[in-house]
């Protein structure tokens, strides 16, 4: 029974934060410019460096399997730095704002994906120690906030693509 509480904690918070996104910040996102609506997202993001805490026994209860915390580690810290690399561009207008996004994006959804999985697989319960918090509470906000960052992205090249409206023949 202990074996499901994290993974179970995990799907209560997607399904919450799920909730969350829903009914506040998506209607709350509606009509906003790209820059304002990714801008909480983002910076959300460039505090994955938490997750080096995986390296730090102490913090943990013991060291944690390198098959694991090595990838979660390092890969947060990548994924901290392009959300950081990505709101800047979003914010100072690059031309390749949309697509360095995307990039962050897709790595840090993924990243978040198999250190999940790893930490499943290698992690025995217990082992985690305080750091139990982050795939408890953060994991499942930053999975839903790669499903929005997605969908406002999606939107907005939706829109952008839309021809205006042709004045009316009389």
């Amino acid at each position: 029974m202990i074996d499901l509480l994290l993974p179970g904690s995990i799907v209560i918070g997607v399904l919450t934060w799920w909730l969350v996104a829903k009914w506040y910040v998506l209607p709350w996102m509606a009509g906003k410019p790209l820059v304002d609506a990714l801008t909480p997202l983002l910076l959300l993001n460039t505090l994955r460096y938490v997750g080096l805490a995986f390296l730090i026994p102490g913090v943990t209860a013991e060291a944690l399997d390198p098959r694991f915390a090595a990838p979660a580690a390092w890969g947060d810290l990548a994924a901290a730095v392009l959300a950081l690399i990505a709101l800047l561009a979003l914010r100072r207008s690059w031309f390749l704002a949309g697509a360095l996004i995307w990039v962050f994006n897709v790595f840090g959804a993924l990243d978040l994906f198999n250190a999940v999985l790893q930490g499943l697989r290698y992690t025995a319960d217990g082992h985690l120690g305080a750091t139990y918090f982050i795939p408890a509470l953060f994991v499942p906000v930053l999975l839903v906030a790669h499903g929005v960052i997605a969908i406002v992205q999606l939107r907005h090249s939706a829109a952008s693509r839309r021809p205006a409206t042709a004045p009316c023949a009389h």
